[in-house]
């Protein structure tokens, strides 16, 4: 295990201050909360999962790990606050989180110049006044930016799109720059509208997959070192994305131990686990509901130089395949919080998959749905931690069949 022991207190002001409880663990030593996470989430799972089946977590760095901002905008158009909203509706700032990768801690200042230099005018909660909502940052591993502006109306769109020349100046790394209509007063971050800005409208992310190597896509040795993922706008990628490269990696290399000829990925996104666990002579359907996931997907799948004889993506309900008789030798699924449900699992149990990779950020969950697979058993198991500082916990479990399916 690979952990930093740090003395976290002096990281955040904002944490001592009490003005922000997003890591509410933050006092302990990192590798002190990365025991107790483990420890937690065995105890959660230990009617499923057998003490020897897990290995070593996945550490995260203890800072500057989250690729993505989510970021209230708050306060006055001269004087705009970038982070979270205290009990009253105030905005409080933070910019300067210690979380973020260190191109997003560069950018937001930049961005709210931008707020004050536009007079784009914050949205107020408390009188339900202004335009900005939200702004919303992800980095790449190569530290280029998506910016997404979540607006309530369309009124400073093209205030917008004058200033990309200039943005692009101050932020040579900007690929995609959009902007998000939100016009109801619910707690809700973005809305259904999305106005790319930008000649790109989507963000390469490109994940190394074994010892921190990237090689060509597609060098037809077994698969791909390097994983090139295409996040649209409006889709969802892991937060942290070293151990998200870690979560990959690991899947692929327990899969190769399978052998299987061919692999559905349920739940897919933008193609993470399908891309990653595509091999000569397997054939490999990744299923998810976002049709813009998919389209990113299909569009890494060319990068890699996969046909849709190897990789297919379609756009569709997971939660309703039937992995029957015709199904695949393994399936991987990585659903939403809610966990697969009694539907899925209950034909997962009944199909001819010899085995299952199941991703959960859940814990939960996971265990309600490994009870209703009991023909299928837990033979690995390992704790990424996406999210150090607080209870988050993201497990890949590798389930095998017992004995004979119903089918």
């Amino acid at each position: 295990m690979s952990a930093i022991a740090t003395s976290p207190s002096s990281l955040c002001s904002l944490h001592s201050s009490g003005a922000c409880g997003s890591c509410p663990h933050l006092d302990a030593p990192y590798t002190a909360q990365l025991i107790d996470k483990q420890e937690r989430v065995a105890r959660l799972l230990a009617a499923h999962v057998p003490r020897g089946a897990w290995a070593a977590p996945q550490a995260s760095a203890p800072t500057g790990f989250r690729n993505k901002a989510k970021m209230v905008v708050a306060g006055t158009t001269a004087r705009p606050t970038l982070g979270i909203l205290d009990a009253t509706g105030a905005g409080v700032d933070l910019t300067d989180c210690p979380l973020h990768v260190p191109p997003i801690r560069a950018a937001l200042p930049v961005l709210a110049d931008l707020i004050r230099d536009r007079g784009i005018a914050p949205y107020d909660v408390p009188t339900r006044q202004g335009e900005l909502k939200h702004i919303l940052v992800t980095a790449s591993p190569d530290e280029d930016l998506m910016v997404r502006f979540v607006l309530r109306s369309r009124h400073h769109v093209e205030d917008l799109r004058a200033a990309l020349p200039r943005l692009r100046e101050a932020l040579p790394q900007l690929a995609v720059l959009s902007a998000n209509i939100q016009g109801v007063h619910q707690a809700i971050i973005e809305g259904d509208e999305e106005i790319v800005l930008s000649q790109e409208d989507r963000l390469l992310m490109r994940l190394p997959l074994a010892d921190g190597r990237g090689r060509d896509w597609g060098n037809g040795d077994g698969g791909a070192e390097e994983l090139p993922l295409l996040l649209p706008t409006r889709s969802f990628f892991q937060t942290n994305t070293a151990v998200a490269a870690s979560l990959y990696a690991t899947a692929r290399h327990w899969a190769q131990g399978l052998s299987p000829g061919t692999v559905w990925d349920l739940f897919c996104g933008v193609g993470g686990f399908a891309l990653a666990l595509a091999a000569p002579g397997r054939r490999v359907l990744g299923v998810e509901a976002s049709a813009p996931a998919i389209a990113g997907a299909r569009q890494a799948a060319a990068l890699m130089g996969l046909g849709p004889q190897e990789v297919r993506f379609e756009a569709g309900d997971a939660r309703v395949l039937d992995p029957g008789a015709q199904g695949p030798d393994l399936l991987v699924v990585n659903p939403p919080r809610r966990g697969i449900g009694a539907e899925l699992a209950g034909r997962i149990e009944a199909s001819r998959a010899t085995g299952v990779l199941y991703s959960s950020c859940n814990p939960v969950t996971l265990a309600a749905d490994l009870e209703r697979m009991p023909s299928l058993g837990v033979a690995r198991a390992r704790l990424f931690d996406m999210f150090p500082h607080t209870d988050h916990a993201e497990v890949l479990v590798e389930l095998a069949r017992r004995w004979p399916s119903r089918s």
